[in-house]
């Protein structure tokens, strides 16, 4: 699979479907036409068109220098040229992919389904399982089916600078579309019939600089060519059938109302989580944690701003937020554990680090960096085995309808806003209150778990503070559009709380693992004194974190 970047403009004649070839002379030192080109692509979405509806294309296109399967993802940003385009070929394997779609390839056609539409037409082509995995949290577990067929005549001109490099590159295109099965006539807006036609020029920046762009588009327009009203030719084709794009709330700011900066931040962590689900997917690192954060943020923003949005609404989203939370969670703490059992068994004497200890530990042998992914010996790692049941649980669960509900119920929100009656107080007032709310619960809770002696209760304690810290710092993040510096700087301290928090409880964490891993090892005749030794060294910086704790929490003592 390949993963690009296209900068590119689209143009369209004024009042007219043939826009003229406009004269090129002196954009760049040379100028090359290459002969006509036909291409041939099919256009995937679900009958919803819910790929549309997030101006996502997925299509299968043969003819020219780059046939396959494109996946092409919105711009980033509404004016922005650019928009990120995944590549795979045609005999791409149809199973799971693994980090990016590589496996076994079938030979082309083979394992294809016939799809015949009202008309008949042509055959259907799964598309190949990375791209589906691309797509899942739009598609939500609904088919891929052809909806568009484009077939199009490309002439095109390089612009050349004066080593022959392609600075970009011009295609005239004469575009003809067609209807396919699985563009379902829904509502009032029938299924087209017969084929459209148009023309329309694209400029594709190459090696050039963006101002090219600029310099071609003063000659497009002086020759009575303009851009595209249609920001793809599958939209063109769609017409009106085109679904509305998905509503994403407006940035809040100092004039915005408080459900408006609600609505901002959760719209926010959405386009996070749809981001994030296929670098999960895909096991990127970090992926699981900061979808895991999206969560919680914005089940956090549903509690501080509960005095903006009803809370039958936002109750049951917060319970499935939740949930999300803790299966992504069990990846995650899992990744952590790894992580810093490997900092202690750095830290150890050499002489108490033998193979059984890495085994166990599911860290790999001393002098490799590779980890065993399925060690040969009776002391196979636990932890490896849990790590490896975490993620598939998590593939498992953002394969399933649960979610797809979950995402579904968040759209439905920002469509439509639970609002009370204090959403439209100014966001000023209600989300300074909600800050210095959440700043004094967070207080309560570290003093009172500084309070308790140490041990169990107090770890416990401490634990439900961390909780309370990171809804503090995500309420001051929720308000820093609105607040401006006051909030970041509430914020940069909440998040300090947090983290010295977060270090006490991955403390806790990994003594309670490091206690069920001892019981192995001793019941295998194991020495236990390694661990007896990280046990120690996780007691220490427990205890060095409940010293620091007063003077940190003193120095974020005061809220916006």
């Amino acid at each position: 699979m390949g993963r690009f970047t296209e900068t590119e403009r689209k143009y369209e004649a004024a009042g007219s479907d043939q826009p003229p070839v406009p004269d090129l002379a002196g954009l760049a030192p040379h100028t090359r036409e290459l002969p006509p080109v036909e291409l041939d692509a099919v256009y995937y979405d679900t009958e919803r068109l819910d790929l549309a509806a997030h101006r996502v294309t997925l299509r299968r296109r043969t003819g020219g220098e780059d046939a396959g399967w494109h996946l092409k993802l919105p711009a980033q940003g509404p004016d922005s040229d650019s928009r990120t385009e995944v590549h795979a070929p045609l005999e791409e394997d149809q199973g799971r992919g693994k980090g990016g779609g590589g496996g076994k390839r079938r030979p082309e056609g083979e394992g294809k389904q016939r799809a015949e539409g009202p008309a008949g037409r042509g055959d259907a082509y799964e598309p190949p399982a990375v791209l589906r995995e691309e797509t899942a949290a739009l598609t939500r577990g609904r088919a891929l089916v052809p909806v568009v067929r484009l077939r199009t005549t490309r002439r095109r001109t390089l612009l050349l600078d004066d080593a022959k490099k392609t600075l970009a590159e011009i295609a005239y295109d004469e575009v003809r579309a067609t209807p396919e099965a699985g563009l379902a006539a829904t509502g009032s807006v029938p299924v087209p019939s017969g084929d459209s036609h148009w023309a329309e020029i694209e400029v594709e920046l190459a090696d050039g600089e963006p101002e090219l762009l600029d310099r071609v588009e003063e000659r497009l327009l002086a020759a009575g060519i303009r851009r595209s009203a249609a920001p793809s030719k599958l939209s063109r084709a769609l017409g009106g059938r085109r679904p509305a794009p998905v509503p994403e709330p407006p940035a809040a700011g100092p004039e915005s109302t408080a459900g408006e900066a609600a609505t901002a931040y959760l719209g926010a962590q959405r386009a996070a989580v749809l981001a994030l689900d296929p670098a999960v997917r895909r096991a990127e690192p970090d992926a699981v944690h900061r979808m895991r954060v999206a969560t919680r943020r914005a089940r956090s923003a549903l509690k501080s701003f509960g005095r903006e949005l009803a809370r039958e609404a936002t109750d049951p989203l917060g319970a499935e937020l939740k949930w999300l939370a803790a299966v992504l969670g069990g990846e995650r703490d899992r990744e952590v554990l790894a992580e810093r059992l490997a900092r202690r068994v750095a830290d150890l004497d050499p002489a108490f680090v033998g193979p059984e200890l890495l085994a166990r530990l599911g860290l790999p042998p001393a002098g490799t960096t590779a980890r065993p992914t399925a060690p040969s010996s009776d002391r196979s790692s636990t932890l490896s085995s849990a790590r490896s049941q975490a993620h598939a649980a998590v593939l498992a669960t953002l394969d399933g309808a649960r979610y797809f509900a979950l995402l579904d119920a968040l759209d439905a929100l920002l469509a439509e806003p639970p609002y009370l009656p204090g959403a439209a107080a100014p966001a000023r007032t209600a989300v300074a209150a909600a800050v210095r709310r959440d700043h004094r619960r967070l207080g309560a809770a570290v003093e009172g778990a500084l309070a308790l002696p140490p041990g169990e209760e107090r770890d416990i304690a401490l634990h439900e503070a961390r909780k309370d810290a990171k809804r503090a710092r995500y309420s001051g993040e929720a308000a820093q559009t609105v607040l401006g510096e006051p909030a970041a700087a509430h914020t940069a301290r909440m998040k300090a709380v947090q983290q010295l928090l977060g270090e006490h409880q991955d403390s806790v964490m990994c003594r309670t693992a490091l206690a069920a891993l001892r019981a192995e090892a001793e019941a295998a005749g194991e020495d236990p004194a390694p661990y007896e030794a990280i046990d120690r060294a996780e007691r220490q910086a427990a205890a060095r974190v409940e010293e620091r704790l007063p003077g940190v929490w003193a120095a974020a003592g005061h809220s916006v």
